[in-house]
């Protein structure tokens, strides 16, 4: 069955079908991973986006149950090159085209990814939708040329309650913007008596956890739609730990005084990084349309930490006078690289040195 891919500025591609028929506006973004492509559906930083994959081949190994960054798909719909109908993998329980289906992710294969792509790079993101015949491309384009941009998307992936995630080690309070899987997995390995909260949770609430340490998690949107915990995170600063990812990092910038911009077309995928400290560059995974403006800093208490290789974006910063450091990148990624896992252990080490200075 035909299916077309309509952006806002007119232009349309023809392909073929997959997935759910029951079509929205997103933001339309590329991702240049080669593998990792469930992990990309679940997380819950790509809500409100309409992600197409640069790799020709996807869903080769098929959808399991054990690599969901979520318990649902957050995208709004899926591009592909070329969809594989037949994986192969002894984990593999159903196809992409099942997945997409039972999840009511509409998707579209068979379609020039690469000239896509370039269009992406060249002109910016854009809003897109779905149609089925060409007759509906005129109006649909209409449609995304008026429809507003995406705010208040934090409250629609975070959690409504506080949940824990019983440990023997460090407490840690997780403030969750949309937190993937994956970052409560690498705390558990290490221990911790993990507490989850929602976004807008006060500081003193999380205060009252005794937590030894504090992380802000990824989260899709603009970091300046959530004034509302930026008094909490400068509160918590100089009491605890403080650990931020993606959306989480944004914010501990905006709530130190620096300031953070929409990107061309941000950064989803495989991302060189350089280490400004070791003077070595590591290979990071992210997801994320906004950065830190780097010029920013030099007003605030943060350092720039590492640095993007293609674009010289700023990718982490640490606070000169108190623990706390965040990152843009995913140390948690999966399915990996898994260069940057090791921050996780430097936020242990952190907490294990702030409790031996205050004991």
């Amino acid at each position: 069955m035909k299916r077309y891919l309509v952006l806002e500025d007119g232009s349309y591609f023809e392909g073929e079908a997959i997935g759910a028929s029951s079509y929205r506006i997103g933001e339309l973004v590329f991702n240049t991973s080669m593998s990792g492509y469930q992990e990309i559906l679940t997380d819950p930083s790509c809500s409100t986006q309409i992600v197409m994959m640069t790799y020709p081949l996807i869903g080769g190994y098929g959808i399991n149950r054990d690599d969901n960054e979520s318990l649902k798909s957050y995208v709004f719909g899926f591009i592909v090159k070329d969809s594989c109908e037949f994986p192969s993998n002894f984990r593999s329980e159903e196809t992409l085209n099942e997945y997409l289906t039972r999840q009511n992710i509409p998707g579209i294969a068979d379609i020039d990814t690469r000239a896509l792509t370039r269009k992406i790079r060249n002109e910016g993101i854009m809003k897109a939708s779905f149609c089925d015949t060409e007759e509906e491309i005129p109006s649909l384009v209409n449609q995304l040329k008026e429809a507003p941009d995406f705010h208040d998307t934090v409250s629609k992936v975070s959690t409504k309650n506080v949940y824990p995630i019983p440990g023997r080690g460090r407490k840690v309070v997780v403030v969750d913007f949309g937190v993937k899987l994956s970052i409560l997995r690498e705390l558990s390995e290490r221990g911790c008596d993990i507490t989850v909260v929602p976004y807008n949770t006060s500081a003193e609430e999380i205060m009252s956890y005794y937590p030894d340490g504090v992380i802000f998690s990824n989260g899709p949107g603009n970091p300046e739609d959530l004034p509302v915990v930026l008094p909490n995170i400068e509160k918590l600063i100089p009491q605890t730990v403080v650990f931020g990812i993606d959306l989480g990092y944004q914010l501990i910038a905006l709530a130190c005084g620096a300031k953070t911009e929409k990107m061309k077309y941000g950064q989803h995928g495989d991302v060189p990084v350089r280490i400004l400290a070791e003077d070595r560059v590591v290979i990071t995974v992210q997801n994320h349309n906004y950065m830190v403006n780097a010029d920013s800093l030099k007003e605030t208490r943060l350092e720039m930490t590492y640095q993007s290789i293609n674009d010289g974006v700023c990718e982490g910063f640490r606070h000169l006078d108190c623990p706390c450091f965040g990152v843009q990148f995913h140390p948690e990624a999966n399915a990996g690289p898994h260069d940057c896992n090791g921050l996780f252990d430097d936020f242990m080490a952190m907490m294990e040195k702030e409790d031996k200075e205050n004991a």
